[in-house]
This record gives structure tokens, C-alpha cells and sequence, in this order.
């Protein structure tokens, strides 16, 4: 699978949709699996450019059931990748060689709290930052940055944007990026 360079697109409707059936796949494939699944990430909101990627975030109750079921999620395409984060699962599906999915496997007891999804929210409620947002991805884009660069140099705004977000809910800020 290639990393290319940073490829920001306009919004497309059909993300959602494309969301929604890896989504039923999953399900179908391991049922019981999964208490919550959720469609993360730019490309799940309304009119925000992003990378076409679609990121989903699903919730187990244990980590460990899942791992022993990965042959189910390497059947739909979907390859575990290791990326130093411990208190999630991450697997990649490529398409044409190319990244089209990520699916973030979390527990349960962090669902509720889980940044990703208050990001996600804040955007959609939000559209001015939304709009923040695109500009710094499709300015950083342009410049042909590195992939692992292009997630650093946004670190400023998403924390402010999801402080903001977890200041609504009553909730403390905490580091974006976690490990």
C-alpha cells in the first residue's frame, strides 16, 4: 500500500454511504463484535474537504476478542497496522493500493470520551472552524508535506478545536495525539 503525498479533495456525498456499508460489513462479518461503530474523521462531515479516506471508529468491550478474530477482518481487506498507539487497534484497507479505510478498534469504557468523536461533532456544529480546518489542510497539502509531518503541523488547531469541544461538555482538555 503507498503513502503518497497529502491529497485533500472537496467533499463527496458518497462518503457517507461508502462509511455505511464497511460499516454493515463489519457488523456482518463479526457480529457481536462490536457494541458501537461510528463513521470519524473529515470525511464524516457534510462539506468539509479532506483526504478520501473514510475513518471508522468501532467499540469493543475487550480488545482481545477482536485481535483473535483479525482472519474475519483481513477477509474484507482490512490489515492490522502497528503505529504505537496502545490503547486502540488500527487496521488499513487499501484500494487500487492506495489507503481508502482505517478502522480504530476501542474499548467501550473509552467510547464515551473518545476525542475523535467530539472532533467530529464539533466540526459539524461548527462550520467556521470546519472551515479553519480545511484551509490549514489544503495549505499544508500544497506545500507536498511528508504524511507524518502533515498530521504534526495540524496538532495546534485540532487541540484547540477539540478543547473547545470537551469545554462544551463539561469535560477537561487533554493531548489529541494519544499513545
Amino acid at each position: 500500500m503507498s503513502e503518497p503525498s497529502i491529497q485533500i479533495v472537496p467533499y463527496d456525498p458518497a462518503w457517507p454511504v461508502l462509511a455505511a456499508t464497511a460499516m454493515r460489513e463489519l457488523l456482518d462479518t463479526l457480529p457481536g463484535a462490536f457494541a458501537e461503530i461510528e463513521h470519524i474523521g473529515s470525511t464524516a462531515v457534510p462539506g468539509l474537504a479532506a483526504k478520501p479516506i473514510i475513518d471508522l471508529m468501532a467499540a469493543a468491550e475487550d480488545l482481545a476478542p477482536v485481535e483473535r478474530r483479525e482472519s474475519a477482518l483481513t477477509g474484507l481487506g482490512y490489515e492490522r497496522h502497528f503505529n504505537g498507539m496502545t490503547d486502540r487497534l488500527l487496521y488499513v484497507r487499501a484500494s487500487g493500493g492506495v489507503r481508502a479505510y482505517n478502522l480504530h478498534v476501542v474499548t467501550l469504557a473509552s467510547w464515551p470520551t473518545r476525542n475523535q468523536r467530539f472532533f467530529r461533532d464539533y466540526l459539524r456544529e461548527h462550520p467556521e472552524d470546519a472551515a479553519r480546518y480545511a484551509e490549514l489542510k489544503q495549505a499544508l497539502a500544497a506545500t507536498g508535506i511528508d504524511p507524518g509531518d502533515y498530521a504534526r503541523a495540524k496538532t495546534e488547531l485540532v487541540q484547540e478545536l477539540t478543547d473547545r469541544a470537551r469545554r462544551e461538555r463539561g469535560l477537561p482538555p487533554v493531548p489529541v495525539w494519544e499513545k
